[in-house]
């Protein structure tokens, strides 16, 4: 059979096995299809490392979200001074019930030593001026601490809907980026399976002009 009318996928086989075969030399036809065999075996391999390599870049866009979205409040909280960590703290103290319960039993003792006449001169009698006074300095204090608190909770929700975003549109990307590896992929697949078919086409031909008779 003549090189010329070889498909180009097989002629490129023939070439790398005979570096000095060219399309116009001739082949048998067991020789033909023994390359034929081959070249359709190295498409199927070729058609698994790709599904492999693809695989593997999504194995790798996985671990790049992984380590995109750890640690943020460890990133946040590295950089606060000791007088924030303090205010902190003590928001958060003065908003549990511990501080409730603990406000209560102190406003109940001294009201109760300053007017059982538990001492001969109560150092705060009633109306209590000096309770007054202690209350008015703790709302004082404890607001601009909360106030202090509620502002850096708000700039750890800002970082925290930025990081989102991040996330989120590199979510996006990433999957617009797979999408477009599998369109080539599946591009390149039909490609691999019309050659393939035209190659079985071809043998079904030949078969055909060997056995005129036989349909």
């Amino acid at each position: 059979m003549s090189g010329e009318v070889i498909r180009s996928g097989v002629a490129e086989i023939i070439k790398k096995r005979n570096p000095a075969w060219t399309p116009s030399n001739l082949i048998c036809l067991s020789c033909l299809n023994l390359f034929r065999s081959e070249y359709i075996e190295d498409a199927l391999e070729e058609e698994k490392g790709e599904l492999s390599q693809l695989d593997l870049a999504v194995i790798e866009s996985l671990k790049e979200q992984e380590t995109l979205t750890e640690n943020l409040n460890l990133a946040f909280d590295k950089d606060l001074t000791i007088g924030q960590r303090m205010a902190d703290r003590v928001a958060s103290f003065g908003g549990s019930w511990v501080f409730v319960a603990l406000f209560f039993l102190a406003f109940f003792v001294w009201m109760g030593v300053n007017t059982a006449l538990i001492l001969a001169r109560p150092f705060d009698p009633y109306p209590y001026i000096l309770l007054n006074l202690v209350l008015s300095c703790l709302a004082a204090v404890q607001a601009p601490i909360i106030m202090m608190s509620q502002n850096r909770m708000e700039a750890k929700d800002r970082l925290r809907s930025e990081h989102d975003y991040q996330v989120n549109l590199k979510a996006e990307l990433e999957i617009r980026h797979l999408h477009e590896k599998l369109d080539v992929l599946l591009k390149h697949q039909w490609q691999k399976l019309l050659e393939i078919q035209q190659i079985q086409m071809d043998l079904m031909k030949e078969l055909a002009f060997k056995n005129p008779g036989s349909s």
